[in-house]
C-alpha cells in the first residue's frame, strides 16, 4: 500500500485527507477543537483564521491584543491568517471580507473550516451560510456535547485559560480575569452555561496540549464596553 508522510501522520493514498482551517477565537473552545483534530489521522490542521478589529489591533469579540494572538499561533506551530475588519463592522461588510478570505483558503487546498460552536442552532446556520459560497465544508467537532462535561474535560486535559470578558447581567464582575478552572466552574451562577455558550463569558487560552509551550499573560485593568466587562490581557 502506497502511503505519504504528512507531518507526523501517514495517510494512505486512497484515504481522503481533510485540510482544515480553524476559525480561531483565541478562546478555549477553538483551542480544544484543535486538540481533538490534531489526533485524527485523516486530518491536517493547516492553520488558524481569526478576525481582528482595526485600528484597535484586537481579536474581535474577545478583545485579546493581537500580539497575544500571534503568540498563540507560534505556540501552536501553525500559520495564522488575520482577517481585518473595522470596528464597528456592518454584517454585509463582515460577510464580504470573510467570504474573500475563505475563497482564498480554498485556492490553497483547504477543504474544511472548523468552528467551536456547541449548541446554538441559529449561530450554526449563520456559519454554514457564510461558508456556503466558498466551496469549503463547515465542521463543528464540539457540536451537541454536554457543556458541563465538556468544560470539565477541558480543564482535566490541561487546557488553561483566563476569562477575558463577562456579561455583568448574569455574572459578577469579579469573574472577569479569573482562571477557567474547577473552582470557577463550581462557582458559576445558576443558569450560566459552563462553556459560556450563551455569551455569558469568553476566554483566552494560554496553555494546554494544543500548545508546544505556554504563553505568558497577566491581567491588566478591567473596563466596561458595549454592556460587557473586560479584563485586559497583557503579555508577560
Amino acid at each position: 500500500m502506497v502511503a505519504r508522510a504528512l507531518g507526523h501522520r501517514m495517510v494512505r493514498k486512497h484515504d481522503t485527507l481533510k485540510r482544515a482551517l480553524i476559525c480561531w477565537s483565541s478562546g478555549k473552545d477553538s483551542a480544544y477543537a484543535l486538540k481533538l483534530l490534531s489526533s485524527q489521522q485523516d486530518v491536517e490542521v493547516a492553520g488558524l483564521l481569526t478576525t481582528v478589529n482595526r485600528p484597535a489591533e484586537r481579536v474581535a469579540v474577545h478583545q485579546v491584543p493581537e500580539v497575544l494572538l500571534v503568540a498563540q499561533a507560534r505556540a501552536c506551530g501553525l500559520p495564522l491568517t488575520r482577517v481585518t475588519i473595522p470596528d464597528p463592522c456592518p454584517n454585509t461588510e463582515y460577510e464580504a471580507i470573510l467570504g474573500t478570505a475563505l475563497q482564498q483558503a480554498k485556492r490553497t487546498g483547504i477543504t474544511h473550516v472548523v468552528f467551536g460552536d456547541l449548541f446554538l442552532e441559529d449561530i450554526r446556520t449563520y456559519r454554514e451560510s457564510l461558508v456556503a459560497g466558498s466551496g469549503l465544508e463547515p465542521w463543528f467537532p464540539l457540536w451537541a456535547r454536554d457543556t458541563r462535561q465538556l468544560a470539565a474535560a477541558m480543564v482535566a486535559t490541561g487546557l488553561r485559560a483566563r476569562i477575558t470578558c463577562i456579561d455583568p447581567i448574569v455574572m459578577p464582575r469579579s469573574f472577569a480575569g479569573r482562571e477557567f478552572d474547577r473552582e470557577l466552574l463550581a462557582e458559576l451562577p445558576h443558569g450560566v452555561d459552563h462553556c459560556g455558550e450563551n455569551g455569558e463569558f469568553h476566554t483566552f487560552a494560554y496553555a494546554g496540549p494544543m500548545f508546544q509551550r505556554s504563553i505568558a499573560v497577566r491581567i491588566g485593568d478591567t473596563h466596561e464596553r458595549d454592556g460587557m466587562v473586560y479584563a485586559d490581557m497583557i503579555p508577560g
